[in-house]
Protein backbone atom coordinates (compact mmCIF):
# COMPACT_ATOMS: atom_id res chain seq x y z
CA UNK A 1 0.00 0.00 0.00
CA UNK A 2 1.23 3.52 -0.70
CA UNK A 3 0.75 6.40 1.61
CA UNK A 4 -1.59 8.99 -0.17
CA UNK A 5 -2.35 11.27 2.80
CA UNK A 6 0.89 13.52 3.53
CA UNK A 7 1.34 14.13 -0.23
CA UNK A 8 -0.10 17.07 -2.62
CA UNK A 9 -3.37 15.62 -4.89
CA UNK A 10 -1.37 16.65 -7.94
CA UNK A 11 1.46 14.47 -7.15
CA UNK A 12 -0.97 11.51 -6.09
CA UNK A 13 -2.60 12.09 -9.87
CA UNK A 14 0.46 11.68 -11.42
CA UNK A 15 1.05 8.44 -9.50
CA UNK A 16 -2.16 7.29 -9.97
CA UNK A 17 -1.81 7.76 -13.87
CA UNK A 18 1.23 5.80 -13.61
CA UNK A 19 0.05 3.07 -12.27
CA UNK A 20 -2.60 2.65 -14.82
CA UNK A 21 -0.37 3.20 -17.66
CA UNK A 22 1.64 -0.24 -16.22
CA UNK A 23 -1.62 -1.62 -15.25
CA UNK A 24 -3.83 -1.09 -17.36
CA UNK A 25 -7.37 -1.35 -15.89
CA UNK A 26 -8.22 -0.80 -11.90
CA UNK A 27 -11.01 0.22 -9.91
CA UNK A 28 -11.90 3.28 -7.81
CA UNK A 29 -11.96 1.14 -4.59
CA UNK A 30 -8.80 -0.84 -5.56
CA UNK A 31 -6.91 2.37 -6.36
CA UNK A 32 -8.18 4.41 -3.05
CA UNK A 33 -6.84 1.32 -0.92
CA UNK A 34 -3.55 1.41 -2.93
CA UNK A 35 -3.14 5.06 -2.43
CA UNK A 36 -4.52 5.52 0.96
CA UNK A 37 -7.47 7.59 0.33
CA UNK A 38 -10.97 7.65 0.47
CA UNK A 39 -13.19 6.00 -2.56
CA UNK A 40 -14.27 9.39 -2.35
CA UNK A 41 -11.14 10.93 -3.15
CA UNK A 42 -9.83 8.39 -5.27
CA UNK A 43 -13.13 9.38 -7.48
CA UNK A 44 -12.20 13.01 -7.59
CA UNK A 45 -8.88 11.96 -8.88
CA UNK A 46 -9.90 9.54 -11.75
CA UNK A 47 -12.66 12.74 -12.97
CA UNK A 48 -10.06 15.25 -12.68
CA UNK A 49 -7.71 12.65 -14.81
CA UNK A 50 -10.62 11.42 -17.07
CA UNK A 51 -11.07 15.31 -17.82
CA UNK A 52 -7.40 15.61 -18.74
CA UNK A 53 -8.10 12.63 -21.01
CA UNK A 54 -5.43 10.40 -19.51
CA UNK A 55 -7.64 7.92 -18.36
CA UNK A 56 -11.00 6.30 -19.63
CA UNK A 57 -13.89 5.74 -16.67
CA UNK A 58 -16.22 2.89 -17.29
CA UNK A 59 -18.83 1.46 -15.49
CA UNK A 60 -17.00 -0.73 -12.87
CA UNK A 61 -13.85 0.82 -13.31
CA UNK A 62 -11.45 3.22 -15.24
CA UNK A 63 -8.62 1.98 -18.25
CA UNK A 64 -5.96 3.73 -19.97
CA UNK A 65 -6.56 1.99 -22.62
CA UNK A 66 -8.15 3.13 -25.77
CA UNK A 67 -11.55 1.73 -27.13
CA UNK A 68 -13.29 2.15 -30.84
CA UNK A 69 -14.64 5.58 -29.47
CA UNK A 70 -12.00 6.24 -27.15
CA UNK A 71 -8.05 7.18 -27.93
CA UNK A 72 -5.91 7.19 -24.88
CA UNK A 73 -4.33 9.77 -23.99
CA UNK A 74 -0.58 11.22 -25.34
CA UNK A 75 0.98 10.59 -22.15
CA UNK A 76 -0.08 6.78 -22.18
CA UNK A 77 0.90 6.71 -25.80
CA UNK A 78 4.28 7.95 -25.34
CA UNK A 79 5.18 5.04 -22.71
CA UNK A 80 3.25 2.14 -25.16
CA UNK A 81 5.10 -0.04 -26.99
CA UNK A 82 8.38 1.57 -27.32
CA UNK A 83 10.18 -1.66 -28.49
CA UNK A 84 7.93 -1.67 -31.65
CA UNK A 85 7.60 1.36 -32.16
CA UNK A 86 11.81 2.29 -32.71
CA UNK A 87 12.18 -0.86 -34.48
CA UNK A 88 9.11 0.03 -36.71
CA UNK A 89 10.35 3.08 -37.18
CA UNK A 90 14.13 2.58 -37.87
CA UNK A 91 12.35 0.18 -40.70
CA UNK A 92 11.01 3.04 -42.28
CA UNK A 93 13.35 5.44 -42.37
CA UNK A 94 14.96 3.28 -45.24
CA UNK A 95 12.49 5.11 -47.40
CA UNK A 96 13.59 8.47 -46.83
CA UNK A 97 16.22 10.10 -48.95
CA UNK A 98 18.01 13.36 -48.80
CA UNK A 99 15.73 16.18 -50.30
CA UNK A 100 12.46 14.76 -50.07
CA UNK A 101 9.36 16.06 -48.53
CA UNK A 102 7.71 13.62 -45.63
CA UNK A 103 4.58 14.34 -44.00
CA UNK A 104 4.55 12.99 -40.44
CA UNK A 105 1.05 12.70 -38.56
CA UNK A 106 0.16 12.95 -34.79
CA UNK A 107 1.46 9.52 -34.02
CA UNK A 108 4.07 8.78 -31.39
CA UNK A 109 5.19 6.22 -33.97
CA UNK A 110 6.64 8.96 -36.06
CA UNK A 111 8.15 10.91 -33.01
CA UNK A 112 10.51 7.56 -32.90
CA UNK A 113 11.18 8.09 -36.70
CA UNK A 114 12.80 11.41 -36.12
CA UNK A 115 15.87 9.45 -34.21
CA UNK A 116 17.57 7.71 -37.99
CA UNK A 117 15.84 10.90 -39.52
CA UNK A 118 18.81 13.06 -37.46
CA UNK A 119 21.31 12.06 -40.35
CA UNK A 120 19.28 12.96 -43.28
CA UNK A 121 19.88 16.56 -44.75
CA UNK A 122 18.09 18.31 -46.48
CA UNK A 123 14.48 17.95 -45.40
CA UNK A 124 11.47 18.94 -45.46
CA UNK A 125 9.13 17.50 -42.72
CA UNK A 126 5.72 18.79 -42.89
CA UNK A 127 3.27 17.89 -39.80
CA UNK A 128 0.63 18.83 -37.08
CA UNK A 129 2.52 17.22 -33.97
CA UNK A 130 3.38 19.63 -31.30
CA UNK A 131 6.40 17.14 -30.03
CA UNK A 132 7.99 16.52 -33.81
CA UNK A 133 8.02 20.17 -34.03
CA UNK A 134 9.47 21.22 -30.77
CA UNK A 135 12.42 18.62 -31.91
CA UNK A 136 12.57 19.06 -35.24
CA UNK A 137 12.77 23.35 -34.91
CA UNK A 138 16.40 22.42 -33.51
CA UNK A 139 17.33 20.82 -37.08
CA UNK A 140 19.62 22.98 -39.19
CA UNK A 141 18.96 22.16 -43.21
CA UNK A 142 15.92 21.07 -42.08
CA UNK A 143 12.47 22.89 -43.56
CA UNK A 144 9.69 22.19 -41.20
CA UNK A 145 6.33 22.96 -42.48
CA UNK A 146 3.48 23.40 -39.61
CA UNK A 147 0.05 22.91 -40.30
CA UNK A 148 -1.98 25.14 -38.19
CA UNK A 149 -5.66 24.53 -36.36
CA UNK A 150 -6.81 24.38 -33.27
CA UNK A 151 -4.56 22.60 -30.81
CA UNK A 152 -5.72 19.74 -28.79
CA UNK A 153 -3.71 19.03 -26.03
CA UNK A 154 -5.26 15.81 -25.42
CA UNK A 155 -3.39 14.61 -28.55
CA UNK A 156 -0.34 16.99 -28.46
CA UNK A 157 -1.55 18.40 -31.94
CA UNK A 158 -3.43 20.74 -34.02
CA UNK A 159 -6.32 19.58 -35.95
CA UNK A 160 -10.15 20.83 -37.80
CA UNK A 161 -10.83 22.87 -40.62
CA UNK A 162 -7.30 25.62 -40.86
CA UNK A 163 -5.20 22.11 -40.28
CA UNK A 164 -7.20 20.19 -43.16
CA UNK A 165 -7.26 23.45 -45.56
CA UNK A 166 -3.58 23.91 -44.84
CA UNK A 167 -2.50 19.80 -45.83
CA UNK A 168 -4.53 19.53 -48.69
CA UNK A 169 -2.68 22.99 -50.09
CA UNK A 170 0.61 20.39 -49.86
CA UNK A 171 2.28 17.92 -52.19
CA UNK A 172 4.92 15.66 -50.33
CA UNK A 173 6.89 12.95 -52.00
CA UNK A 174 6.22 10.38 -49.10
CA UNK A 175 3.36 10.70 -45.29
CA UNK A 176 4.03 8.08 -42.38
CA UNK A 177 0.87 7.51 -40.71
CA UNK A 178 -0.14 5.23 -37.96
CA UNK A 179 -3.76 4.26 -36.88
CA UNK A 180 -6.11 3.26 -33.77
CA UNK A 181 -6.73 -0.10 -36.16
CA UNK A 182 -5.71 -1.24 -39.09
CA UNK A 183 -7.77 -4.32 -41.00
CA UNK A 184 -8.47 -6.10 -44.52
CA UNK A 185 -10.95 -2.73 -44.85
CA UNK A 186 -8.79 -0.20 -44.27
CA UNK A 187 -7.58 1.79 -41.45
CA UNK A 188 -9.26 3.44 -38.34
CA UNK A 189 -9.04 5.81 -35.92
CA UNK A 190 -11.79 6.71 -32.62
CA UNK A 191 -11.93 10.08 -33.05
CA UNK A 192 -13.65 12.19 -35.78
CA UNK A 193 -11.84 14.98 -35.83
CA UNK A 194 -7.96 13.50 -35.62
CA UNK A 195 -9.44 11.10 -38.19
CA UNK A 196 -10.69 14.18 -40.79
CA UNK A 197 -6.95 15.64 -39.94
CA UNK A 198 -5.57 12.39 -41.18
CA UNK A 199 -7.56 11.98 -44.12
CA UNK A 200 -6.52 15.60 -45.14
CA UNK A 201 -2.67 14.67 -44.80
CA UNK A 202 -3.05 11.18 -46.88
CA UNK A 203 -4.73 13.36 -49.49
CA UNK A 204 -1.24 15.97 -49.49
CA UNK A 205 1.56 12.17 -49.83
CA UNK A 206 2.12 10.95 -52.69
CA UNK A 207 3.67 7.49 -51.19
CA UNK A 208 1.61 6.92 -48.18
CA UNK A 209 3.26 3.87 -45.85
CA UNK A 210 1.37 2.81 -42.66
CA UNK A 211 3.68 2.20 -39.22
CA UNK A 212 1.74 0.07 -37.19
CA UNK A 213 2.74 -1.91 -34.20
CA UNK A 214 1.41 -5.03 -33.72
CA UNK A 215 -1.23 -3.84 -31.28
CA UNK A 216 -3.09 -2.49 -34.18
CA UNK A 217 -3.53 -5.51 -36.80
CA UNK A 218 -6.62 -6.79 -36.52
CA UNK A 219 -8.44 -3.87 -34.33
CA UNK A 220 -10.93 -1.15 -35.85
CA UNK A 221 -12.25 1.95 -34.39
CA UNK A 222 -15.64 4.32 -34.79
CA UNK A 223 -14.04 6.18 -38.03
CA UNK A 224 -12.90 4.47 -41.34
CA UNK A 225 -10.48 6.93 -42.63
CA UNK A 226 -9.49 4.87 -45.95
CA UNK A 227 -8.91 1.66 -47.63
CA UNK A 228 -5.73 0.08 -47.73
CA UNK A 229 -5.39 0.09 -51.64
CA UNK A 230 -4.08 3.92 -51.27
CA UNK A 231 -1.32 3.12 -49.28
CA UNK A 232 1.84 1.83 -50.45
CA UNK A 233 2.94 -0.65 -47.23
CA UNK A 234 2.41 -1.81 -43.84
CA UNK A 235 5.11 -1.83 -41.93
CA UNK A 236 4.47 -3.81 -38.34
CA UNK A 237 6.26 -5.99 -35.89
CA UNK A 238 6.29 -9.99 -35.79
CA UNK A 239 3.92 -9.10 -32.69
CA UNK A 240 1.16 -8.82 -35.03
CA UNK A 241 -1.31 -11.89 -35.49
CA UNK A 242 -0.02 -13.94 -37.82
CA UNK A 243 -3.45 -14.70 -39.35
CA UNK A 244 -4.41 -11.24 -40.24
CA UNK A 245 -1.16 -10.19 -41.63
CA UNK A 246 -1.58 -13.62 -44.18
CA UNK A 247 -4.84 -11.88 -44.87
CA UNK A 248 -3.95 -8.63 -45.62
CA UNK A 249 -1.46 -9.57 -47.67
CA UNK A 250 -3.43 -12.25 -49.68
CA UNK A 251 -5.94 -9.34 -50.00
CA UNK A 252 -2.44 -7.69 -51.64
CA UNK A 253 -1.48 -5.71 -49.19
CA UNK A 254 2.45 -5.28 -49.49
CA UNK A 255 3.22 -5.85 -45.38
CA UNK A 256 7.19 -5.81 -43.63
CA UNK A 257 6.62 -7.66 -40.61
CA UNK A 258 10.22 -6.08 -38.40
CA UNK A 259 11.61 -8.99 -36.12
CA UNK A 260 12.10 -6.90 -32.52
CA UNK A 261 15.08 -8.68 -32.21
CA UNK A 262 16.75 -7.06 -35.13
CA UNK A 263 16.32 -3.99 -33.78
Amino acid sequence: MTSGRGESAAQRRRDIADFLLTHSTSTAQELADRFNVSLVTAHRDLDALARKGVVRKFHGGVTAQPSSVFESSIEYRFGAALTEKAAIAAHAAALIEPGMSVILDSSTTNLHLLDPLEAVRPLTLITNFVPVISRAAEWEDVRLVVLGGEYDVRHASTHGISCQEAARQIRADIGFFSFAGVDRRGVYHPEQHVAASKAAMLESASRRVILADGSKIGRTALHRIAPLDDFERLITDDTAPADVVTALRTGGTEVSVVELGES
